[in-house]
């Protein structure tokens, strides 16, 4: 589901993405892709103290191949959409 991402990364040395975050999840993964190229993405901590956030930087940076110092939140920290930077 993150093919078409990753060879934008490989390629750019950097990319974007709106993600949508879902936190209390059973399991952190990727539910979906919207037409307007927004992931959703189910995260496995709650919404508390910056848990989430956490786990959805080692969940990118795991799925990316980066070092979690990588995956930055743009905007959006304390909400369920956010902006993040992924650099190579």
């Amino acid at each position: 589901m993150l093919g078409n991402f990753k060879k934008i990364l490989n390629t750019n040395r950097e990319i974007y993405l709106c993600v949508k975050v879902r936190p209390n999840a059973v399991a952190t993964n990727v539910r979906d892709v919207l037409a307007d190229e927004t992931l959703k993405i189910d995260i496995a901590a709650p919404a508390e103290r910056g848990k989430a956030n956490v786990e959805l930087i080692r969940f990118l940076a795991t799925e990316f191949g980066v070092n979690r110092v990588n995956v930055r939140i743009i905007s959006g920290a304390g909400e369920r959409t956010k902006l993040i930077k992924i650099q190579k």
